[in-house]
């Protein structure tokens, strides 16, 4: 967790409180033990007075004397930071959390308010779905919530809490939202394991058909934590990188000191040696202002917030401890969603570059690696806000193009002085263009390895790259963090990415 961010227990009692600059007075936390109702979730995630209920009276038409007001939802105003919001949160103690119509109008007027106040929407999830008792009603009620997110996408903030089980409708709802936050407890899935069961035949358990285990790696939830508590922490973290709207900036922090070292200290020379991109960017960003995104789905790249000098960046960085750091199908949908996001949003990206190339074989073409390259392609491409590149180690083939190149609109591109770039590494290259003198050879070994050094000296070096305009200047690693300081200060208030974008789901 953050150091701007921390809950710590308070000596000889269960109270937790949580230290945070955007948040005044400090709000003091119950137990993460606790079982919290949905008052109390926004109560805990808004700024302490500033929750105001919506439609609390509103009531079930069809119900009968089971009805109850509020209709199983908590709607509300309220303000974290002294920045306002809208939130709401589902009763799974009233109708299993279902949705009715009077339970999905009150999340639309939420959403409607939103908009219309151009602020985030934080909703905290936990429904059997669709009401049986109301049919078309119920039905239709999802529709319009559906339609509301897709108003709101790429305008404001949108989050998702789920606290618990969601099914049906209870599921697209939040994975039509900008960001998803599971419970260690919660799951989600279309059809439960009865019906699994029914239709299928296979017998299966809520956890292993919906758990954070499942989701957490297939990209739709973002973001895993042990509680509720833990929960509206994280939230409150998230809000702080983000801007209101897409036409007001994120806001700015005190600028820190890095986390860690020097990066180049973090980076092999060997190009085939793999080490963990994470220690780089720790001494690039501002200390405890790494908050990584979707860490558990394409691990092969790295998405992230982060601040330099206290201005909020997205991070997209290739990660060479997994797979190499090659660029596969599901890598390029976390990225393209991510880059998609901080484009809506006005946050600049800073993409940090050590790849081999796209991964080859008959799998990721059957996965369809080429449709899903080109979504980062195109996320990159279309991308307003300032983008910065820096090379640190390699950039081979279509994925140098990829990943934010200066050909594909760059605002700022460096390389690190030892980083190589070009259509692919010298060894496989030789090993194309140079094939039959290698066979030929009387030793195949050193003639291959003489080539490839001569080859990579020509035609891979960044100063060469940058003598033929492909970056704008080679570097060393100590300088990275205080060039891109440089380019986002230069870069003013006016970060782009400004009107309706949308961020639809990939």
């Amino acid at each position: 967790m953050s150091a701007r961010l921390q809950a710590v227990r308070q000596p000889g009692t269960d109270a937790i409180v949580a230290g945070d600059a955007n948040v005044s007075p400090l709000v003091e936390l119950p137990s993460r033990e606790t079982t919290m109702r949905p008052l109390q979730r926004l109560q805990l995630l808004c700024d302490q007075g500033s929750v105001h209920i919506i439609r609390s009276s509103a009531l079930s038409q069809r119900m009968g004397d089971k009805a109850l007001p509020g209709d199983g939802v908590v709607g509300a105003s309220g303000s974290v930071g002294g920045r306002p919001i809208y939130c709401f949160a589902q009763d799974v103690s009233f109708a299993g959390g279902s949705v009715g119509a009077a339970h999905a109008e009150t999340i639309v007027r939420i959403q409607r308010l939103a908009r219309k106040a151009r602020v985030p929407v934080i909703g905290f999830v936990e429904s059997g779905g669709a009401r049986m008792q109301e049919g078309l009603a119920a039905l239709g009620g999802y529709a319009r919530i559906f339609s509301e997110h897709v108003g709101l996408s790429g305008e404001v903030p949108q989050i998702s809490v789920i606290t618990g089980t969601s099914a049906g409708g209870g599921c697209y709802s939040p994975a039509l939202t900008d960001f998803v936050i599971m419970t260690e407890a919660a799951s989600m899935f279309l059809t439960g394991p009865a019906v699994v069961r029914e239709v299928t035949g296979q017998d299966t358990s809520t956890r292993e058909l919906g758990g954070t285990h499942v989701h957490g790696r297939n990209g739709v939830s973002q973001f895993t934590v042990p509680s509720d508590v833990d929960a509206i922490l994280l939230v409150r973290q998230l809000l702080g990188y983000l801007p209101q709207n897409a036409w007001t900036p994120a806001p700015h922090s005190r600028p820190a000191e890095p986390e860690g070292p020097d990066p180049g200290g973090a980076v092999p020379l060997d190009l085939r040696h793999a080490y963990d991109v994470r220690a780089a960017v720790l001494g690039i960003v501002d200390e405890g202002s790494l908050l990584e995104v979707s860490p558990s789905w394409a691990r092969n790249i790295v998405t992230a917030f982060a601040r330099i000098a206290g201005q909020p960046v997205g991070v997209v960085a290739n990660q060479p401890k997994h797979l190499g750091g090659v660029i596969d199908a599901e890598a390029s949908q976390k990225g393209a969603r991510f880059v998609r996001f901080c484009n809506s949003f006005g946050i600049p990206l800073v993409v940090l570059v050590d790849t081999p190339g796209f991964l080859p074989g008959v799998e990721q073409e059957t996965l369809g690696v080429i449709r899903h390259g080109a979504k980062l392609l195109h996320a990159f491409a279309e991308a307003t806000v300032p983008r910065y590149t820096v090379v640190l180690r390699k950039a081979f083939g279509g994925a140098y193009i990829t990943m934010n190149s200066k050909e594909l609109g760059a605002d700022l591109t460096l390389a690190w002085s030892r980083a190589q770039l070009g259509i692919m590494g010298a060894q496989q290259a030789v090993g194309i263009v140079n094939r039959r003198e290698i066979e030929q050879s009387d030793d195949p070994a050193a003639t291959r390895e003489r080539l490839a050094y001569a080859y990579a000296t020509h035609h891979l070096t960044a100063e060469s790259a940058a003598q033929a305009g492909h970056v704008d200047d080679v570097i060393r690693p100590g300088e990275t963090r205080e060039r891109l300081a440089l380019a986002l200060t230069m870069a003013g208030s006016d970060r782009g990415g400004r009107g309706r974008t949308g961020n639809i789901p990939l």
